[in-house]
């Protein structure tokens, strides 16, 4: 099985010369490998150009563009946001929703991360759908926090439309920090299996099997390889890391060799 590795460019690089630089870089790697995929997240205003950098070259190369938000609505009155028609139109086949910043600082509830599923769902976009806690207590309450995300985030869904769906476990407690911070191997397999739980609990046994369930939180060269080992996920959503090639790169060639 692919490994699924994911770049989240956030509000980064400041210009459209670096972000092609940056793309290029990494792009010229993702050509060698065959046990990964790889998507680039840019901020919108790049979606154009490297879009259209990949959607001649997919049938060859394991790289695609995803966008970092959608809106819930095809279009309106709505200043400032953005349909899922614009994004697919860019190329994009990928789409994060739920990030933890976009729920921290824009106020992302539940239920707007519900809509914003279900219609990019409905599109045909694969969805990186992301959870996780603020904060871990001893008496396991995070547990309940992060299967109502699940629960909530993914209500009223049809069971045909999770084929596109990936689960990014991202601890907030983790993100943005050093390699050494991450979350462990052993505790990220022990909340797969927990993610994979609720998700059966949901679509089924056999389908809950199938859907992706990357992580993301201080992704590093450093620690990639023991988390994709031992960790019982099928990837990483990067975040500072996939801003410079060098580091992103070592990361998609440990994916590529994982056994």
């Amino acid at each position: 099985m692919k490994k699924l590795i994911v770049a989240n460019w956030k509000m980064k690089p400041s210009s459209l010369k670096e972000a092609k630089k940056i793309f290029n870089e990494i792009k010229k790697v993702t050509s060698k490998l065959k046990k990964v995929d790889t998507v680039i997240c840019p901020p919108f205003v790049y979606l154009p150009a490297l879009g259209d950098s990949v959607s001649k070259q997919t049938w060859r190369l394991s790289l695609q563009v995803g966008a970092q938000d959608i809106f819930y609505e095809d279009k309106g009155a709505f200043t400032g946001e953005i349909s899922v028609m614009m994004v697919k139109n860019l190329g994009a086949n990928y789409v994060i929703i739920g990030h933890s910043e976009r729920r921290k600082y824009l106020g992302e509830t539940n239920e707007i991360i519900n809509k914003k599923i279900k219609t990019a769902l409905k599109n045909n976009l694969k969805v990186i759908f992301c959870v996780g806690e603020q904060e871990r207590d001893i008496e396991g309450n995070y547990l309940y926090f992060i299967k109502n995300e699940i629960e909530e985030g993914l209500k009223g869904i049809s069971r045909k439309l999770f084929k596109n769906l990936i689960i990014a476990y991202e601890p907030i407690w983790a993100i943005g920090k050093k390699g050494e911070d991450a979350d462990n191997s052993e505790d990220i397999f022990q909340m797969s299996i927990y993610i994979r739980r609720v998700l059966l609990g949901i679509v089924g046994k056999e389908l809950s099997r199938t859907i992706f369930i990357i992580y993301g939180g201080s992704v590093e060269p450093e620690n990639a390889e023991s988390l994709l080992k031992e960790g019982g996920t099928q990837g990483f959503l990067v975040g500072h890391a996939s801003l410079v090639p060098k580091n992103f790169n070592k990361i998609l060639k440990i994916a590529q060799n994982i056994k």
